[in-house]
């Protein structure tokens, strides 16, 4: 179900353009940025849906290397203390390029489980789990060095799906040139939290409107993605244990396409809740908030930040038995297509309401703090629940303006809005 072409085709006053018309709003696929970007004059108004170099943050490699420098970066500045709220991410090496490294580290920890993952593809091809330091050197002389051909890198750049987006955990970032495959081997997490015995992720979608100043917004509702399979550590091989992608799960031979492998992320708060009490839970959605906005101030500096751009992200996150948050990875094109009913009604609604934002109708004020399901989360600086400006001296009383896994009674928050600025216009004229 192609969810996309839907609430664009149905947004009222929006007129689809065909071949080569003139246009203001394009969501575009990243092939297209890396062709026709620097060639396309933009007047004031119009809008594109992804940053230029949004590879920063969205291929593996270069994610892992900008939250490495930012550590780096606030060690320096503000201390260890500060630069600890940076330990979101596994330790990870490049490969082939930090192929000594990651030995040294290997030999420090024998019997550990690794996994590796090509920073350029997506779906979970080419992800697999080692324990010995023999399958990573039969992989190095298979790969390190070996140029990918001309019809796999085609590959590689234009894995989409038909909306135009790439699938579920797509890192659609490849750069304009596939020189070498480069992969990452970064240590598996072992301990992951379970529920029913099966391991599972989250999908959190967050909306970013600019780098300088950053102006991001977190959506309410998102899903856990289950693994078909119940967790155990003994046989690394089954990808159908390890890899909770819906395009690997879907192969499986029990796999239910009604029943699917997802929870929404209010069931899914509801239930850690229940076990583990409400401020556990508060801590936990908490230290997500800190992953979203300490990812996106690590590549703030290098984004090109482009008035015409904006990106809706996907993010991957992993919690473990102690419920930490763990990022796995952040999707410039996360998939748009549905599973289910449920699935598309989430989609079509987070795609509604990141128009809403966008506003190519000039109808907010950008003074809005919530728009629809979505909170906006950082305007150069954190935003507060409360009304009016808030106090940071301290941070006593501050609570950010996020409600991820909350009830989303957008409807009823659009009607208000969109009734409240109407009245606005009319007194004003």
């Amino acid at each position: 179900m192609n969810t996309l072409m839907d609430v664009l085709r149905h947004r009222p006053g929006w007129v689809e353009v065909k071949d080569e018309g003139e246009w203001d709003f394009y969501w575009c696929d990243v092939s297209w940025l890396r062709e026709n970007f620097d060639h396309t004059y933009m007047d004031e108004h119009v809008r594109i849906s992804h940053f230029r170099n949004h590879y920063e943050l969205t291929r593996k490699n270069y994610m892992v290397k900008n939250l490495k420098r930012f550590r780096k970066q606030l060690e320096r500045e503000a201390g260890k203390l500060e630069a600890a709220k940076c330990d979101f991410f596994p330790k990870t090496f490049e490969m082939p390029c930090e192929y000594h490294l990651f030995v040294e580290e290997f030999r420090k920890n024998p019997g550990i489980t690794w996994i590796m993952k090509p920073v350029a593809r997506s779906q979970g091809k080419g992800i697999f789990l080692f324990r010995k330091l023999k399958d990573i050197m039969d992989w190095r002389k298979g790969t390190a060095g070996k140029k990918l051909t001309s019809m796999e890198a085609q590959l590689a750049r234009n894995t989409v799906n038909p909306s135009g987006s790439h699938d579920a955990r797509s890192s659609d970032d490849q750069k304009e040139e596939i020189p070498v495959e480069n992969y990452v081997a970064q240590r598996y997490i072992e301990n992951p939290y379970l529920i029913g015995g099966r391991k599972f992720d989250l999908r959190v979608y967050v909306l970013v409107m600019s780098y300088i100043p950053l102006r991001a917004w977190l959506y309410r509702d998102g899903f856990a993605r289950f693994s078909n399979t119940r967790f155990t550590l003994s046989s690394i091989d089954d990808q159908y244990v390890h890899l909770t992608n819906v395009a690997v799960q879907k192969t499986s031979p029990d796999y239910h396409p009604k029943k699917g492998c997802k929870w929404m992320l209010q069931r899914f708060r509801q239930y850690l809740a229940s076990k583990h009490g409400p401020e556990a839970v508060e801590t936990l959605f908490s230290d997500m908030d800190n992953i979203f906005i300490r990812s996106l101030q690590s590549v703030q500096k290098v984004i090109i930040s482009d008035k015409h751009c904006f990106e809706l992200y996907g993010y991957d996150i992993l919690i473990d038995q102690d419920l930490k948050p763990w990022l796995l990875e952040v999707n410039a094109s996360p998939s748009l297509t549905a599973s289910s009913q449920e699935d598309y009604e989430l989609k079509t609604c987070l795609l509604e309401d990141t128009l809403h934002i966008v506003d190519m109708e000039a109808r907010l004020t950008g003074r809005e703090k919530r728009v629809g399901g979505f909170d906006l989360m950082w305007n150069d600086g954190p935003v507060s629940r409360e009304e009016g400006t808030p106090d940071l001296s301290g941070m006593g009383n501050f609570v950010t303006n996020t409600h991820l896994g909350c009830i989303n009674d957008r409807k009823k928050q659009l009607r208000q809005l969109f009734h409240s600025l109407q009245g606005q216009k009319k007194a004003s004229g």
